[in-house]
């Protein structure tokens, strides 16, 4: 395992272990790599809205988690300075989401990262993820 691999995976493990918000989602981190992050989720009964569909809030919430994952692999705290998100087909009770995350170009303190969303082979919603390191370590890592 390279250095940087070795980095990615303490980084992800440090951060992934406080974040209360995404093991209280039942969000799973699946796979970190140097800019990439696999975050996945069961829809449950209580994300589901009044159409009976997972709340598009959600599918941005697990989004915007692997997207934290893999701009944080480098072992500096880095945050999102903004993002927006296609949602192009529903996901329902029972369904698994996987979110895909990878870094399209990263120069200096600025990141830019595609996210995608998928339930098996189908394209759930696409996202894209501004980043802004903010120069200090990873706590933990």
């Amino acid at each position: 395992m390279s250095d940087a691999h070795e980095v990615a995976r303490r980084s992800a493990e440090a951060m992934w272990s406080a974040d209360t918000a995404s093991t209280g989602l039942g969000m799973v981190l699946e796979q970190v790599a140097p800019g990439e992050a696999r975050v996945s989720m069961r829809v449950r009964p209580d994300m589901v809205n009044g159409h009976d569909l997972c709340h598009g809030g959600l599918v941005a919430t697990l989004a915007d988690s692997a997207f934290a994952v893999a701009c944080n692999t480098y072992g500096e705290v880095t945050v999102a300075s903004g993002f927006e998100i296609d949602l192009l087909e529903p996901a329902r009770l029972g369904d698994t989401l996987t979110a895909q995350a990878r870094e399209v170009v990263r120069r200096g303190r600025s990141g830019l990262y595609d996210v995608t969303v998928r339930r098996g082979d189908t394209v759930v919603a696409e996202f894209r993820g501004r980043s802004r390191s903010l120069g200090r370590p990873v706590p933990g890592a």
